[in-house]
């Protein structure tokens, strides 16, 4: 049963905000969908084919509309979605109907599936319009999983374990997935969930969603399923024994080394939703490396987690929606980097297990503490850290507690204590406030933030508080606007976490404006202009970049270009290396700079993307030309061909900055695959070569094997090229018992 509860009236005063979140013409609808879900008869077989003796009876969910391009408009396909569950799972099944060839060019296991037709179910188990799970299949079967980070950010790179299997016919395809509960936090006596659909059919451009408000799905924006009881977590033990096998050679000076290494990891459910984790000579031998990043500026990168150990139950350690500046779906300020709006996380783990060079540190064991107590998000995180050179073996710790307040906001308090990369005590306490409300009219989603923060450091006194605030206003249609305000101290020096830039008064703001069609070629035009300010404490201006996005717009397929101007400026008060052997000189520099870059839709065989920039550069100019080519022949096979070059003039000297990197996924099936990836930049002189096999028999069992080979370039005329300089070869074999 699918009924439909319309809203009740806002506050008068909220009607002054309509017009940020309509489009002239266009509908919006405040609603509450709600559904009762069905206890199984028998627990179905998820073949990927709908057995109706094994759904018979439910009465499907069917009320879809568009979300794009005409958000409420008629889809053009009809889509069926059923529940049902049972003690162990919930379980659920969709009639994907098409007139249309599919489109299914993925078929490795964890790949966005992006440019191709799938699925997407959002559940939020606690139903507090805060937190949820993202999963996704495709007509391959293809699995994808996430979890939100935040209400605007998921992490695809966390992994849950769940079933899903999909079939095709003459008429679509079809697609069963089973979530066990196992797999989520959640309360075993709540009978409601929040729950949302969303599917997304490449050959249109087409998006249909179930529930949506201003062209967004995310746990603040779902529908209600009803009618659980009885579930069942089992014991809620999950064992995931591992064992690696290493083979590391360095050419120079030669030598060589072998290590068998048993691992452990264990997650117990205390009770209904606090969850336990214990590690044990942790091994993190198969994470994917990193993108190549090069940098052009004073401050520095940030590179996002990849660690399954750390990125479990991440969301619970979140603090002040530091990191989310974005406001819509045209992406984050271009007047920001990723670095700063990360400044100022009180918690990053790959602080922990990485120096600051990247060189592995072992972790001896660890424990982790993740759930929720009533209205109360409780994190906790211990971990013991082998030695590193200079620095001796240490404890680590994080704790965080997040209360729930109003209908979707919510009070905080974070503290770590440790220093992973230092002998100097170090501890950090703060607290945040985070305010919410989706429930505006039109669709409008107002949030704010603030927070505060300090550390202790031997040897650093005074000036080690950070604390900052920020509101907005997200839209994908009309206007849209946010503000940001952040103080860090010169001082502040948060362990544990991410600092960027220091002794800084960093303000950010942002006013857009898109505009969607709802017929013709184009499907929007979007244009805005975003700032950022930053000032020193002790006095006098750091540097300022104004980004004005002129004009971007899409075709009704998917086609993306992009028009925009930046204008910077960069007060140095100490000479800034910027090459070897390069120095730019004390002094206050502006500079103008634009930007063309056109995207052409991923939903076909070939696509990728190309961008050109130019204009001045300090006291020079720079040319920077980036592109990428994706081409994917069929299902089994994709290459990815990207480079970025830097022509840089200055009258310090010129210098060109090259990153090119080539990969290569050979897919036999969605449980085998083999991914080749090259990277190359002429700053480190490194090629760098990472093979990966990855066999996943079924979901929870993986087979990796792993080769890693590093070549430099001497850089020094009739060195003889590139040279081996390090080799590492790995087998991994885990396995979940679940109990």
């Amino acid at each position: 049963m699918n009924t439909i509860v319309r809203g009740r009236p806002a506050l008068a005063c909220c009607v002054l905000l309509l017009p940020l979140a309509a489009t002239a013409g266009e509908a919006s609808i405040e609603e509450t969908k709600t559904t009762v879900i069905r206890r199984a008869a028998a627990t179905p077989v998820i073949d990927g084919n709908i057995d109706p003796a094994e759904w018979a009876g439910i009465v499907p969910i069917e009320d879809f509309h568009q979300i794009q391009p005409t958000e409420y408009a008629p889809p053009s396909q009809r889509t069926q979605v059923y529940l049902q569950y049972d003690k162990d799972a919930i379980y659920i099944a969709a009639r994907l109907w098409d007139t249309n060839p599919i489109t299914a060019r993925i078929m490795r296991q964890g790949e966005l599936m992006q440019g191709d037709d799938h699925l997407g179910i959002i559940i939020s188990p606690q139903n507090d319009r805060r937190s949820g799970y993202l999963f996704a299949a495709g007509p391959n079967g293809v699995r994808v999983n996430a979890i939100y980070q935040n209400i605007s950010q998921t992490q695809f790179d966390w992994d849950g374990i769940f079933q899903a299997r999909s079939s095709r016919d003459g008429n679509g395809w079809t697609t069963e997935v089973a979530f066990p509960y196992k797999t989520i936090s959640m309360d075993p006596d709540s009978d409601t969930w929040g729950i949302n659909f969303f599917r997304v059919i490449a050959s249109s451009n087409e998006r249909l969603g179930w529930v949506s408000r201003n062209r967004s799905q995310d746990p603040s924006i779902t529908g209600i399923v009803t009618g659980f009881s009885g579930l069942d977590k089992g014991i809620g033990l999950d064992l995931v024994p591992s064992v690696s096998v290493n083979q590391t050679r360095r050419f120079d000076p030669e030598s060589s080394d072998s290590e068998v290494r048993p691992s452990l990891d264990a997650f117990y459910k205390i009770n209904q939703s606090l969850n336990a984790a214990l590690t044990f000579n942790t091994d993190f031998s198969a994470t994917e490396v990193d993108d190549r990043q090069v940098n052009l500026t004073r401050f520095n990168l940030f590179f996002p987690e990849k660690r399954r150990f750390f990125l479990k139950d991440l969301d619970v350690f979140e603090f002040g929606r530091i990191g989310s500046l974005n406001v819509g779906n045209s992406g984050q300020m271009l007047s920001t980097t990723m670095a700063s709006r990360e400044n100022a996380r009180p918690f990053f783990s790959r602080t922990i297990g990485l120096g600051a060079d990247g060189t592995p540190v072992d972790l001896k064991y660890g424990g982790k503490l993740s759930g929720r107590i009533g209205r109360v998000s409780v994190g906790a995180l211990g971990i013991r850290q082998d030695a590193l050179g200079g620095v001796d073996e240490s404890d680590l710790f994080v704790g965080r507690l997040s209360a729930n307040v109003l209908s979707e906001s919510s009070v905080g308090l974070v503290a770590t204590h440790g220093n992973p990369r230092s002998n100097l005590d170090n501890s950090l306490i703060g607290a945040d406030v985070l305010y919410q409300n989706s429930r505006l009219p039109g669709g409008l989603n107002l949030q704010a933030e603030g927070w505060v923060q300090q550390t202790e450091t031997t040897g650093l006194e005074g000036d080690d508080r950070a604390y900052g605030l920020g509101v907005r206003l997200p839209s994908n249609t009309g206007w849209r606007a946010l503000a940001g305000y952040k103080e860090i101290g010169a001082n502040f020096n948060p362990a544990l976490g991410f600092v960027s830039e220091r002794n800084i008064r960093d303000i950010t703001a942002e006013v857009a404006y898109t505009h969607r069609l709802r017929a013709g070629r184009f499907q929007f035009f979007f244009s805005g202009l975003d700032t950022r300010r930053v000032e020193l404490l002790s006095g006098g201006l750091q540097s300022q970049a104004t980004a004005w996005r002129a004009l971007h717009f899409s075709t009704r397929s998917g086609d993306l270009s992009r028009i925009n101007f930046f204008r910077s400026r960069e007060v140095l008060r100490v000479p800034f290396q910027i090459s070897r052997g390069v120095f730019i000189p004390v002094g206050d520099y502006s500079f103008n700079e634009y930007n063309i870059d056109f995207s052409p839709t991923s939903n076909r065989p070939l696509s990728g993307r190309i961008g050109y920039r130019a204009g001045d550069f300090y006291t020079g100019d720079r040319v920077n030309v980036s592109g990428q080519v994706t081409w994917r022949p069929s299902r089994f096979f994709r290459t990815t061909a990207s480079y970025d070059f830097n022509d840089v003039d200055l009258p310090q000297g010129d210098f060109i900055v090259r990153l090119m990197s080539l990969r290569a996924d050979i897919v036999f099936s969605s449980a085998l695959s083999w991914v080749n990836l090259v990277q190359y930049d002429n700053v480190s002189g490194v090629v760098g070569i990472n093979s990966r096999f990855h066999l996943i028999p079924e979901d929870g069992k993986e087979v990796f094997l792993v080769l890693n080979h590093n070549l430099e370039d001497p850089l020094a005329p009739g060195a003889g090229g590139f040279q081996s300089r390090f080799s590492e070869l790995t087998a991994k074999v885990n396995y979940t018992f679940r109990f």
